[in-house]
């Protein structure tokens, strides 16, 4: 096919949507059903409608194949655990009982069972179910939702393309199970694997499928000679299935490197690249192996992990260079949709001006229709959109919102002394164990406490009118009396004020510094039902007053035991927002930090003793390429200790992660030069503990023994274990006792006794270790 012929067969597509609904329907219908509110069946049916009103959504704007299979009750990884027959052995009986309410089980876990690890999705904010794999995993193919999902579709007319995790993927994000050897490589049981996905496809096939596509995104990182090996073996063998439909391999959120000649070369009929900024490299890679002759080609061009508006123009050039090197090119986002709210149109309180500079799902999907519009029929088929999109680009380049003169000059001034503390960390742990008086193995939680039905009504009262600041601020006051006094009750040693005015742990900040915008409908999903207003991070941050400050010292003012200070640090500020693309990471990070040491001061100032500063996202925000990772650390951690540098010794900084994987930011976790980190552990069996002691980590930690992503209530035995576990690992001199993070998402009865609990096993492990 010449270019001219690629140009004029171009097609509109995406890789996978929002799930949610307009107004989280899902949501609302999946945690309904926890509730026994709702009935399997009308969760279904609620499923059904919203898998066919985004079907319709995408067809109406000009998409003309649209996916099928991406949409979850809770997570597409489990999906395909489901779909290959991966079930852990603890939750088979669940599962042959009721496969829903067994498919929840290894979600959530129940008081009995625990639930399969998660950890985050690549570099975004979405969290996966980690699939447990061993020697004597059995494989079984599972087509059913897929095939019923692909036929819901087609019942529509619409041309539809099944979306799966491949295999490759699959395995690679796999750990060993519970009891099988650290050392096992799930990658070994490709042969099993392999002939469950052959019969898969040829299920779709026989349902009415044209094309399948097999997401491979764990090739984007950094992969061995014998990983690539695999690859090369995998789709040759599913390439040579002669009952099978074309395939198309997708890559998303960076370059392929090494993995891209071997899918260049092996014999499917597609492949699908991202060809935006974070992987132009893929354009290069793709002229220098010959590109794909004969095969189609899906071009990612429109950034589907961001929300301003694309530069049709210059995506458009990337379009024409690609027309030349495969037989068809056909035009997409660079990854599934999933990772971007719903529709910019419905932020009615965002000014109409900044609303044009924003793309969500549904005007990413626009964009994408155009650019093959204009791949197909030139530009002047798309002469108006042009213009109005060089209006649009223009308009934010030049607005006064993203520049502040005194923000960047204060940036410019920051020296190396400032992002350091003022002794080392041996002479400050000694000054702050004589200010703070704390007993060995100090109990505390992450920050948070549950966030009821009565404080949403509350915030949800204030903006509507229904009551007054006083009012609402009385309501803020006696919450946090309430979890001051729990808290003493129950002993725990270094108490928090739960955060009852805060609604996100980003969003409560951004609300409340220039150059962030926020909104009223951006929910994005970041587990199960967990949603998520990212904000949108437009212009140069400063903090113009402070802004936890008082309801930090009223909390002190109740009890004479420590209370923390709360903020979400510098990082995760920039990971948990959209965040703007016209200036490096590192200097957004640094003007972020500057804000927060501010806060951090004025906290100190006014009495605070202990303060911590979340970094969640140290770890996602990591390059998926090594080589990329040493420039991002460096300006990651300088972030954090300039926003802690300015303290005295003796007040305690701490810091808190959470599900990611940890031992290869080791290191990093080192730099930050923290007093005391808490970090995610109980799913992980205390694996964090042994990284930290395999680097010889010399402050002090908390790796959690309660795990608050699932409704479960851990025993005081179980935490004592758990406890034990971390002493091999930690001296307990260092060790301190957490839950594995906030605990805003949970149910007071449950947190209630899982914190007795938490305390009760300190004090077990106390006794222990004064009687050893």
């Amino acid at each position: 096919m010449t270019a001219q012929s690629a140009a004029a067969a171009a097609r509109a597509t995406v890789y996978g949507y929002p799930r949610q609904g307009q107004n989280r329907e899902l949501k609302k219908a999946v945690e309904g059903y926890w509730k026994g509110r709702v009935d399997a069946e009308a969760l279904r049916a609620t499923a059904a409608e919203l898998r066919r009103a985004n079907w319709r959504q995408l067809a109406e704007a000009g998409v003309h194949e649209v996916p099928t299979g991406d949409f979850s009750y809770y997570d597409h990884v489990l999906d395909a655990g489901v779909m290959v027959g991966a079930i852990p052995a603890r939750h088979r009986a669940a599962v042959e009982a009721d496969a829903l309410d067994g498919y929840f089980a290894m979600a959530r876990g129940t008081q009995d069972v625990a639930p399969l690890e998660m950890t985050k999705w690549f570099d975004t904010n979405y969290h996966y179910l980690v699939p447990e794999l061993g020697p004597d995993t059995v494989f079984t193919a599972d087509s059913s939702k897929q095939v019923a999902e692909l036929k819901e579709a087609l019942a529509l007319g619409l041309t539809a393309r099944p979306v799966l995790v491949g295999p490759v993927t699959y395995l690679l994000l796999a750990k060993p199970a519970p009891g099988v050897a650290a050392d096992f490589d799930p990658l070994t049981l490709i042969d099993r694997l392999l002939p469950v996905y052959a019969e898969i496809v040829a299920d779709l096939r026989a349902a009415g499928a044209e094309w399948v596509q097999l997401d491979e995104p764990a090739l984007v990182q950094d992969r061995t000679p014998a990983e690539l090996n695999t690859a090369t073996r995998v789709y040759r063998d599913l390439g040579a299935l002669t009952d099978r439909p074309k395939l198309l391999v997708a890559s998303y959120f960076a370059r392929l490197g090494d993995a891209l000649p071997v899918l260049a070369k092996a014999p499917v009929e597609g492949l699908a690249l991202d060809f935006t900024e974070s992987a132009a490299a893929n354009l290069d890679a793709l002229a220098a192996v010959g590109g794909l002759p004969g095969k189609r080609l899906i071009a990612g061009v429109v950034n589907g992990r961001n929300i301003w508006v694309n530069d049709l123009e210059k995506s458009l050039g990337t379009l024409g260079t690609l027309l030349g090197l495969a037989d068809r090119v056909d035009v997409a986002a660079s990854c599934s949709l999933l990772h971007v709210p719903l529709d910019a149109s419905a932020e009615r309180d965002i000014e109409p001006q900044i609303r044009r500079w924003l793309a969500f799902a549904r005007q990413k999907t626009a964009e994408i229709v155009t650019l093959a519009k204009g791949l197909a029929g030139g530009t002047g088929a798309i002469a108006a959109e042009l213009a109005a999109n060089r209006a649009d680009l223009a308009s934010r380049a030049g607005s006064a919102i993203t520049r502040d003169p005194a923000v960047r000059a204060r940036a410019a001034a920051v020296t190396d002394a400032d992002a350091r503390r003022s002794l080392p960390y041996a002479e400050r742990a000694a000054a702050q164990r004589a200010r703070l008086g704390l007993p060995l193995l100090p109990t505390t939680t992450i920050g948070s406490f549950p966030q009821t039905t009565e404080l949403r009504t509350a915030r949800a009262d204030l903006r509507a009118g229904r009551i007054d600041s006083a009012g609402y601020e009385e309501r803020i006051r006696a919450e946090i009396g309430e979890v001051i006094s729990f808290q003493e009750k129950t002993g725990l040693d270094v108490l928090v004020h739960g955060e009852p005015e805060r609604n996100d742990m980003v969003q409560y900040f951004a609300e409340q510094l220039t150059g962030y915008l926020a909104t009223q409908h951006g929910w994005v999903q970041s587990y199960g039902t967990r949603y998520v207003r990212p904000p949108i991070l437009a212009g140069d941050i400063s903090r113009p007053e402070p802004m936890t400050v008082r309801w930090t010292t009223y909390a002190q003012s109740l009890t004479a035991k420590p209370v923390k200070g709360m903020l979400t640090g510098p990082v995760t500020m920039l990971a948990w927002s959209f965040v703007r693309d016209d200036q490096p990471l590192g200097d957004t990070a640094r003007q972020v930090a500057l804000a927060l040491r501010d806060e951090v001061n004025d906290l100190e100032a006014a009495g605070t003793s202990v303060i911590q500063v979340d970094e969640p996202a140290l770890r996602e925000t990591l390059p998926l390429r090594a080589a990329d990772r040493p420039a991002y650390l460096a300006w990651a951690t300088e972030a954090f200790r300039l926003s802690t540098g300015g303290v005295r010794p003796d007040t305690q900084i701490h810091t808190h992660m959470c599900y990611a994987e940890f031992g290869d930011i080791v290191q990093a976790i080192d730099d930050l030069d923290a007093d005391v980190i808490s970090l995610e552990a109980a799913r992980s069996h205390m694996q964090v503990a042994r990284e930290l002691a395999g680097h010889g980590y010399p402050r002090e930690a908390g790796p959690g023994v309660y795990d608050i992503h699932s409704p479960r209530v851990p025993s005081t035995d179980e935490a004592a274990a758990l406890l034990r576990k971390g002493l091999e690992a930690i001296p307990a001199e260092r060790l301190w006792v957490n839950p594995d993070c906030g605990l805003k998402t949970r149910a007071w009865p449950e947190t209630r006794t899982s914190l007795e609990n938490l305390v009760a096993a300190a004090r077990t492990i106390r006794t222990e270790l004064s009687t050893s």
